[in-house]
Order: C-alpha cells, then structure tokens, then sequence
C-alpha cells in the first residue's frame, strides 16, 4: 500500500500524519500504541560512551534517569549551523536533525515499509530562506525512494485543511487559534469571491497571554487565574470577530487543553463550528500532499496566496515567429522558495532588456530595465543571453544575465549582470 505523509516539524514536537494514495482522510501516528498523544518531542539522547541514540518521547524520559546527553533545538541549531559537543566528540546540527527526521519516521512502520511512501509534505511555522536551505540539505539525507518530497508553511497546511472540510466550516472567514507558552499566534482565512478563480488570503498575528506552563497547582489561584484567562481571551475574541463573518474556529495547543474557556467558549459557539485539537498542521501538510496528486473540485476552483506564495507573474515581452508575445519566467501563486526560471534569447539590439512584473493583488505592472554595462556592441539580434531568475526571499527576486555570444562571429564573453529587486 503506498501512502502520503505530512510531517509537521517543530523545535518543541514534530507531528506524522499519512494517508493511503487511494484514500483522502488522513491519520496521525501517536509515539504511544494507541494512545491520543500525537506529539513528538523534537528530542535526541545519546548515551554516553555508546553509540546509542534515543528520539522523542524515549529521549525525554531517559533525562535524569540514564547516563547520557539530551539535545534540544534540533531545528534551530541546524537552521544556524551549529557544531553541536556531545559526549567529547563534535556533530553537525544538520546531521542532528537528520538522523531525528529518520528515527522518527520509523513510526510508520506499522504503517507500511517507508519504501511505500509516495510524498512527503514537510511543514513548519514559517520558512524563512535559511530554514528551507538546511531543509534542502536535510531531506535528500533521509534515505528515501520518493522524489516527492516538498516543505510549505502552516499557513499553507491551515489552508489545504479547509479545502478538505464540509463547505460550511469555512463558507465564511475561519480562525485558527494556537496557544503555547505565554502566546496565542492567530490565522485568519478569507476568500475573495470577486475573482475566478477564488482567491483565499491568510491574516495571522500573535497575542501574549498568560503563560500555560506557569498555572498554580493550587486550585484557589489556579481557578483566579483561569477566570482571568478566560475574561481576556473573551475580549480577544471579541475584538476579532467584531464585524466579520467567522463560520468556523479551531484551537490548537496545550494551553487550550483544562475547562478554563467558560464564556469565551460560549462567545465563540454562537452560529460558528468550534473544533479543539493539535493534528490540523500535520494533516492539512499530508491533505496537500493529496491535492498535489488528484486535485479536489474546490482546489480547482480556489487559489491561495499565502506569504510563502510569489506575488506576482514576471516574465518578458518577446517576438515569436515574427509575433510579440509574453514569455512566463516565474509564475504567481508558485511558492517563493520553488520559484526559478531561465531562458535564453536573442538581444534585438542596444545593452539592456526589459521583465514586466503584474501583481496578482491588481496593483500597476511594473515594467523593469536591466542594465547590461559593458556588453560588446554587436549587430541586430547578434547577442545571446542566458537569463536566471531565482527568488531570494518571498519578496526579493534576483535577475541574473549572462552573455552568450553568437557563435563563432561574436565569441561568448560570458561577462555576468545582477539586478536584484524588491516586489
């Protein structure tokens, strides 16, 4: 049986979830045989003079109880490049968090050898460009068969949860709460029902807040502090869904977990869906998975511009067969860290060409000239180049020309231009 996985990887936990390919409702594997607790702690515990490692949720309880070393921050060392000492000897932080990412898909197991895995959609809170290059270092290091193997960011993994989702939990606008520590970070989804096809935007923002690590044992100032809890998330509440349609709210986290939502929760559960849980990262990563392959009628008709989506089209005006026409370099709506284009054409004449750059928002096309000081002056349509455009960041591209000559009459110089510009 050949499955989809979506992995939700995290500096605190990891999540697995999977799907056979001729299904669509995805599972979420428990570190525990049958237990509800999907959570992975992000943990490695090597013990000391052996070369024995223990991940998870192992690893966690061997701390104190075995004589050995815990590592922590996986994701975080490795996003910085950190030599990590365990034991008297030195590791790679990127190796680190393979070797985790490897252990931790043995989970599956009960599942079907890791042979069967069809794709694997990785997810994280926000890829910035450092966290996708250690992932593009870290994911061709796992061993795997598939070449599906693909990262996007939990707005991404909220937004193909819904599309997989009864109509009405998000007819209208949906909040996806997430509370840890002494934070609630809050995603909003919209659709703009204008366009065709449907355009889904996501809002998100985070809120301090009580920190839920820190809650008195002591029932009197336990119970204080879950009223006053309760009264802030309320007005919190309140504030956001002031004049907005919300059909549906999700809260995620271990600080939704206790009975201290009394009146918020009542707020929330008039005319809306409310659904409390921690698997919805995991498994709209594996429900993205499944869109990839066979696409739902409501990802057809929908397209979702998250901040991990480029902006805009960018391409260039050129003649064809004697015709003018457009040639797409990078298309919008594509993930930013995915996006690269090159072509190689013909100079018509002069040191410089033009890209036009049309936002998908519907604001002015952007019409942009790129230099080329210094290039051989040469007849009509005698100059080749090759052109590489790669984004830098989900707002930055870089336009990167090369001189190709023209044959024998006109030898390459491949003398090199750089135009980097912000979105």
């Amino acid at each position: 049986m050949k499955f989809f996985v979506g992995y939700e990887l995290g500096d605190r936990y990891c999540q697995i979830s999977y799907c056979p390919v001729s299904e669509r409702m995805p599972e979420t594997v428990s570190q525990v045989a049958g237990g509800g607790n999907y959570n992975i702690p992000t943990l490695l515990f090597k013990r000391r003079g052996v070369n024995r490692w223990l991940f998870g949720r192992a690893a966690m309880e061997a701390e104190g109880q075995q004589e050995g070393e815990l590592v922590e921050k996986l994701l975080e060392r490795a996003i910085e490049g950190e030599k990590v000492l365990i034991d008297g000897e030195e590791y790679d932080s990127a190796a680190l968090l393979t070797l985790f990412i490897k252990r931790s898909l043995t989970l599956l197991a009960g599942i079907g050898s890791l042979d069967k895995i069809e794709g694997v959609m990785f997810t994280s809170k926000t890829l910035r460009k450092e966290e996708v290059e250690v992932l593009r270092r870290v994911l061709p290091r796992l061993g795997l068969k598939t070449r599906e193997i693909y990262f996007q960011g939990y707005e991404d993994s909220i937004y193909y949860y819904n599309l997989y989702q009864e109509t009405q939990t998000w007819s209208h606008q949906v909040l996806v709460c997430e509370y840890w520590e002494d934070r609630i970070q809050i995603y909003r989804m919209e659709r703009n029902r204008k366009t065709t096809p449907t355009v889904v935007f996501m809002h998100s923002a985070q809120y301090p807040f009580e920190n839920c690590e820190k809650i008195p044992a002591e029932e009197y100032f336990r119970r204080e502090i879950w009223r006053k809890m309760d009264r802030e998330f309320l007005k919190l509440m309140e504030e956001i869904c002031a004049d907005r349609m919300i059909s549906s709210v999700y809260l995620l986290g271990e600080g939704f977990q206790g009975d201290w939502m009394q009146e918020s929760l009542r707020f929330l559960c008039k005319n809306r869906r409310v659904f409390q849980g921690n698997n919805l990262f995991s498994k709209g990563a594996c429900y993205s998975m499944i869109e990839k392959h066979s696409a739902s009628d409501a990802g057809k008709s929908h397209v979702f511009l998250s901040r991990d989506k480029l902006k805009a089209n960018i391409g260039m005006k050129v003649v064809r067969r004697g015709t003018d026409s457009y040639f797409a370099l990078l298309d919008g709506g594509s993930n930013w860290y995915e996006a690269k284009g090159e072509v190689d054409f013909l100079l018509e004449e002069g040191n410089e060409f033009q890209v036009i750059i049309t936002p998908l928002n519907g604001k002015d096309v952007k019409n942009l000239t790129i230099q080329l000081d210094g290039l051989p002056v040469r007849p009509h349509c005698a100059a080749r180049l090759h052109l590489q455009v790669e984004m830098l960041g989900e707002n930055r591209v870089q336009f990167l020309a090369e001189d190709m000559g023209f044959g024998e009459l006109f030898p390459a110089t491949h003398m090199s231009w750089k135009e980097i510009l912000d979105l």
